[in-house]
C-alpha cells in the first residue's frame, strides 16, 4: 500500500512538472512573438470567491500573466480594496491590467431566475457599481490600483432610446477615464450587430463615440456569432481595438468553446492584429463545466494559433 502510495505521488508530482514545463514552453513561444496571455476572470465568475489566491496561483501556474476582473460575489474586487486585489495579482507574477463594468444597474432579463449555488439556493449579487451612478468612484477605484483599462461590459442597446442614452454614458465614462490616465473601451456581445429600426447597434457605437476616449475590445467568439468578420471591423476602424476577448464557438454558434476548438479564425484575425491596435488579449469561456481545464486547452492552443 505504502509502494502504491508513492507510486501515485511520483506520477502525480511528474505529470504536474510535464505540464508546468509545456506551459513554459508556450509562454516563451508566445513571448517571443510579443504576446502575452491574459485571462478574463468572468471565467471562474461562482468558483474564484471560494479561494481567490488559490485560484490566481493555479492561473499563473497554467502560464497566464495578464489579468482583466470582473465582478463576484463579494462585492469590490473579489472582496479586496483596489491596492489589495492588485498585490495578490502581482504576488503571483501576473500584473492586473483589465476591469469589466457596467453601464446601468443589472437586472436580470424578463422571465429569468438567479442560477442556483451548490447548496441550491439561488445566488446573491452584492451592488456592483455602474457607469450611470457611479462613475468617478470607478475611475477612482481603478486608477488606486494602477489598472490601465476600464471597459464596459454591457449596456442596454435593444431600442434606438436606450442606444442614445448608452452612448451618453460612454462618452462621459471615456472623458473622466482619459483625464485619470485610464483608457476606456466598449466590450461586444452578438446583439449590438442586430438592426434596430434599419440601424445597427454597434455602427452607433463606433460612430456617435470619441474615437479618443472610447476604443473597443472585440470579443471574437461573439462577432463571429454575429456573422461578422472582425478584420473587415478593424480595416474601417484601425487602431481602435486595443483589446479582445479570446474565445471559441461551436459550428452552429451555440456553444462557447476553448481556444482552437470551434471556427473562429483566429490566425486570419492575429495576423491582422497591428490594424485593429490590439496591445492585450484575454482568455475567456463563459459558464464553463471544468473553467481550469478549458484554459489549460486554450493556453495550449495559442503558440499553434498566433
Amino acid at each position: 500500500m505504502a509502494n502504491r502510495r508513492s507510486f501515485i505521488r511520483y506520477s502525480s508530482a511528474a505529470a504536474f512538472s510535464a505540464l508546468l514545463l509545456k506551459n513554459n514552453a508556450i509562454a516563451s513561444v508566445l513571448n517571443k512573438k510579443n504576446i502575452t496571455a491574459g485571462l478574463q476572470l468572468f471565467t471562474f465568475f461562482g468558483v474564484i470567491d471560494a479561494d481567490v489566491p488559490g485560484t490566481l496561483q493555479k492561473i499563473a501556474g497554467i502560464g497566464y500573466k495578464e489579468i482583466e476582473s470582473a465582478y463576484g460575489l463579494k462585492g469590490g474586487y473579489y472582496g479586496m480594496k483596489p491596492k489589495e486585489f492588485a498585490a495578490l495579482v502581482s504576488s503571483n507574477g501576473m500584473s492586473w491590467k483589465s476591469q469589466h463594468v457596467l453601464a446601468v444597474p443589472f437586472v436580470m432579463p424578463a422571465g429569468t431566475k438567479m442560477p442556483t449555488m451548490p447548496d441550491g439556493k439561488p445566488m446573491v449579487m452584492p451592488k456592483v457599481n455602474n457607469l450611470r451612478d457611479n462613475q468617478q468612484q470607478i475611475v477612482d477605484e481603478l486608477a488606486e490600483g494602477g489598472v490601465p483599462y476600464m471597459v464596459c461590459a454591457y449596456t442596454p442597446t435593444s431600442t434606438l432610446d436606450e442606444i442614445k442614452t448608452s452612448i451618453g454614458i460612454l462618452n462621459k465614462a471615456g472623458e473622466a477615464a482619459k483625464k485619470a490616465g485610464i483608457t476606456f473601451a466598449y466590450h461586444n456581445h452578438d446583439m449590438e450587430f442586430k438592426a434596430i429600426d434599419g440601424k445597427v447597434p454597434y455602427d452607433l457605437l463606433l460612430s456617435e463615440t470619441s474615437a479618443d476616449n472610447v476604443k473597443m475590445e472585440l470579443d471574437l467568439a461573439w462577432v463571429t456569432k454575429a456573422g461578422i468578420d472582425a478584420v473587415e471591423l478593424f480595416k474601417k476602424n484601425p487602431g481602435r481595438f486595443p483589446l479582445w476577448h479570446v474565445k471559441d464557438i461551436s459550428a452552429d454558434k451555440k456553444t462557447i468553446l476553448p481556444v482552437g476548438e470551434g471556427i473562429v479564425p483566429f490566425k486570419h484575425i492575429f495576423a491582422n492584429k497591428d490594424v485593429a491596435g490590439m496591445k492585450h488579449y484575454f482568455v475567456e469561456h463563459d459558464e464553463p463545466k471544468d473553467p481550469y481545464a478549458s484554459i489549460t486547452t486554450s493556453f495550449g492552443n495559442l503558440s499553434k494559433i498566433v
